[in-house]
């Protein structure tokens, strides 16, 4: 039985960097889905690429760690007006607050002239109690996929059968991209997140993972991983179908 795979580059639309960078992974690479910010300021620019290359499966990146708000959120941004990065204000956080953030980063989604094929978040924030419940309520309300999530709480939302965050960090190579991709048994469904980009001023100076992104981008535009990957019979997919399998 083959053996699926969905590639999927966070924060597209964190940058015009990021986007360039997630763009010629899609174009030359083994990247196939994407998941956009709406509040940050390459969110724009991120669209625009995604509807020049329909090809590219594309959701929304939940955003509460990152940036500032689209709404009037007092109980989840600092004094600043911006989210804490590490995600401090989600414990106490009201979650009428979270509930109108959320609903308005997917409304500005739809605003682009795209549907999301799935939803995920940055730093994860869609595992966390406060936040589950208005995103498995979204989820259920557009019949989208999420990335699976370590929670107790049962849910019946789709997901794909192994999400793998492991090719992050220092050091990565082809081998270790491949080494997760062996994980998959037959016949199931895998998701590899990545974060491939170009370094810009604006990743520079505002994300602490920024020379890794390059890296990454390297090795998913290695010709020879897309050539190994047809050999060990994976078929890369979109979340467009995940849902028809």
């Amino acid at each position: 039985m083959p053996r699926y795979c969905i590639v999927n580059a966070d924060d597209f639309g964190y940058s015009k960097g990021v986007n360039y960078g997630i763009l010629e992974a899609f174009q030359h690479g083994v990247v196939t889905s994407a998941t956009l910010m709406t509040n940050m300021p390459a969110a724009e620019h991120a669209a625009r690429l995604a509807k020049d290359h329909p090809e590219l499966g594309v959701g929304i990146h939940f955003v509460l760690t990152c940036g500032r708000p689209l709404t009037d959120v007092p109980t989840l941004v600092n004094e600043h007006g911006e989210f804490p990065r590490r995600g401090e204000a989600l414990d106490s956080a009201e979650r009428s607050d979270i509930e109108r953030e959320l609903r308005a980063q997917l409304e500005r989604f739809f605003s682009f002239g795209l549907t999301p094929t799935h939803m995920d978040s940055h730093h994860h924030v869609h595992e966390h109690p406060n936040v589950f419940p208005v995103i498995e309520q979204l989820a259920e309300c557009y019949r989208l996929p999420i990335r699976p999530v370590r929670t107790a709480r049962p849910h019946r939302l789709a997901t794909v059968d192994v999400f793998f965050p492991d090719f992050y960090g220092d050091g990565l190579t082809k081998n270790r991209f491949l080494a997760l991709i062996d994980r998959i048994d037959d016949g199931q469904t895998a998701e590899v997140m990545c974060h491939p980009a170009y370094i810009d001023v604006p990743l520079a100076q505002g994300s602490s993972y920024c020379q890794q992104r390059v890296e990454e981008l390297a090795v998913l535009t290695d010709p020879a991983l897309v050539e190994e990957l047809a050999e060990r019979g994976v078929q890369l997919i979109t979340y467009r179908e995940f849902y028809k399998l």
